[in-house]
């Protein structure tokens, strides 16, 4: 969508049309019907919404289903496109949807429900449940799991190095328990540091059923889904069995003309996998407002990950603790093949928001936000604007050419090396993609309009640096600098060939060189040229790092790419 949320907002306010009657067929609650609604004008409001989901509102289109409660009562219900365009059906606030990451809070909420039970213990060695994992030597508890600080690397991605992503075979938690037991390393030591990995809730689904005589499905059912009147919710743990008021998925832009069916082919849940509806959803968040199933537990699922470091991160179990719009907000989005999703709860306002969308374009934070910031009964804005001076950056301050000079350079990340180019221009530093540093110190730079900051230290006895990563939630992390990337002969280049392998991939990939260029190739009939990153390091099907030995000779490549580090492939 190209409207910026704020925008929206402004065209309701400045509105005064009378809301259609359509808009009342599909809003359960219509203005003035819930006496404990702020004063609003609703229809106003409702327009916004509709203007935020107007490029999907089409018959030749996929689309959305949005549902909105204050103080547990409904205040709009709507929806927009298509449920499935081969069978024309079109989407309604009762479609059936997958939600994605959002599926994750229930796997946390399974596990609670577990301790508070005396069944296991939240600070459980994982192994214990599940004995296929390897002893990485550090104990991997069942938090660490649900607050992404375990270091297990990401089995889909894994897998996708293989050619076997989700989205090319059907995998099972069978597939999960087998390529896990084969890592022999973690992506950094247990509780170090956050990094997004569906393995955790995975296994989080698979320890439920182990220790119960129920499946994890049956389980969630009976102590979830059934007690809240959510009867419209169920796991996608056999993708093939019919749901009725299903909607299929594409992968699409707007109003693009080839949409192509992009439904997940994969028995694998927990990590996602959770079919549901927006009603349904707006209930579990009325039930955590409520304490419905008492203070403890929402305690614990709201508890955020605290980092060995004693830094606490806002990621806490299965659902993030934030902040938007100024104010407070618990949310998590979600995105599965052509699925997209966004549940998020104010509780300052007692505001809910549920979207679910069967198109990939939706983006899932920024649009949950725009739909919130429509029903926060403008006080978002005002409070923004009463506050702008407060919420401005800190000034820049000049430093001298030479100084700037000094910083320019390639650093990589200590943990998953991958690459960042700073580059001095127009009097200036920017990233390689264009993204400025305004100074706040001699050291200390903000990076484009964020809250991170890159502190430069200086290396001892060098002319070169260290950057300190500093974000508000996050451990501080640390680049490192590299050395740029030589030109290299046909010699050169030559010394990188050969056959390489991984156990913990389960593949083989063959490196030569071909019209003065290294490729990679995977079969059956996968290719990629391999350019030059940094110092024999070079991004092809993610970043390859080649090893040398004492005496200067390859004898392997480390991969990494997103949530999966240092991988190794050894040379035969």
């Amino acid at each position: 969508m190209n409207r910026a949320p704020s925008n929206c907002v402004a065209r309701a306010l400045g509105l005064a049309l009378l809301l259609p009657a359509l808009a009342v067929a599909q809003s359960p609650a219509a203005p003035g019907s819930a006496p404990d609604v702020p004063d609003w004008d609703l229809s106003e409001r409702i327009e916004a919404l509709d203007d935020l989901f107007s490029s999907w509102d089409r018959t030749d289109s996929p689309g959305c289903a949005v549902g909105v409660t204050h103080g547990g009562r409904e205040v709009a219900f709507r929806a927009y496109g298509m449920a499935d365009l081969e069978h024309p059906a079109r989407n309604t606030p009762s479609t059936v949807f997958e939600a994605g990451s959002v599926s994750k809070q229930f796997v946390a909420a399974a596990l609670i429900l577990l301790h508070l039970d005396g069944e296991l213990s939240l600070e459980d060695d994982v192994r214990q449940y599940v004995p296929e994992l390897p002893d990485y030597g550090q104990t991997i508890t069942i938090r660490h799991l649900l607050t992404h600080t375990s270091g297990l690397r990401d089995w889909g991605s894994v897998a996708s190095i293989s050619g076997w992503d989700r989205g090319s075979r059907t995998h099972d938690h069978d597939h999960v328990l087998e390529i896990l037991s084969r890592q022999t390393a973690l992506n950094f030591p247990v509780g170090a540091r956050y990094s997004y990995s569906n393995s955790g809730f995975n296994l989080g689904a698979v320890i439920v059923d182990r220790i119960q005589e129920e499946s994890f499905h049956e389980f969630t059912r009976e102590r979830i889904f059934r007690p809240l009147g959510m009867t419209s919710t169920q796991w996608r743990d056999d993708y093939r069995r019919v749901v009725p008021n299903r909607s299929s998925a594409y992968s699409g832009s707007e109003g693009a003309e080839d949409y192509r069916i992009n439904r997940p082919i994969e028995h694998v849940h927990g990590n996602g996998g959770l079919l549901t509806t927006v009603g349904d959803l707006l209930k579990w968040t009325q039930a955590l407002a409520s304490d419905h199933f008492g203070e403890a537990f929402t305690r614990e699922l709201l508890r955020q990950g605290v980092l060995t470091s004693g830094r606490t991160i806002t990621y806490a179990s299965g659902i993030q603790v934030a902040e938007r719009l100024d104010r407070p907000v618990v949310e998590h989005t979600g995105s599965t093949a052509g699925y997209r999703a966004y549940l998020g709860r104010y509780p300052d306002r007692e505001l809910a928001v549920a979207m679910l969308c069967n198109v990939t374009a939706v983006p899932t934070g920024g649009t949950g936000e725009g739909i919130a910031e429509i029903f926060l009964d403008g006080s978002a804005l005002e409070d923004a604007e009463s506050n702008g001076s407060a919420a401005r950056p800190p000034p820049s301050v000049e430093v001298p050419s030479d100084d700037l000079r000094t910083m320019a350079g390639i650093y990589t990340d200590e943990h998953n090396h991958g690459p960042t180019e700073i580059v001095y221009e127009n009097g200036g530093l920017e990233t390689a993609g264009g993204i400025p540093l305004t100074a706040v110190s001699g050291k200390e730079f903000r990076v484009g309009d964020s809250d991170t900051h890159y502190a430069f230290l200086p290396e001892e006895g060098t002319d070169r640096h260290r950057v300190r990563i500093v974000r508000e939630g996050y451990e501080e992390e640390h680049l490192v600098p590299a050395n740029p990337a030589r030109e290299l002969s046909e010699a050169d280049l030559r010394e990188f060939e050969g056959t390489y392998t991984s156990v913990e991939a389960d593949t083989e990939i063959v490196v030569r060189v071909r019209d003065g260029a290294l490729v990679a190739q995977r079969s059956p009939a996968s290719e990629w040229e391999l350019e030059p990153a940094y110092e024999d390091a070079f991004r092809g099907f993610g970043l390859l790092r080649f090893h040398r030995d004492s005496q200067g000779r390859i004898t392997e490549f480390s991969y990494s790419a997103g949530r999966v580090y240092d991988l190794r492939f050894h040379r035969h």
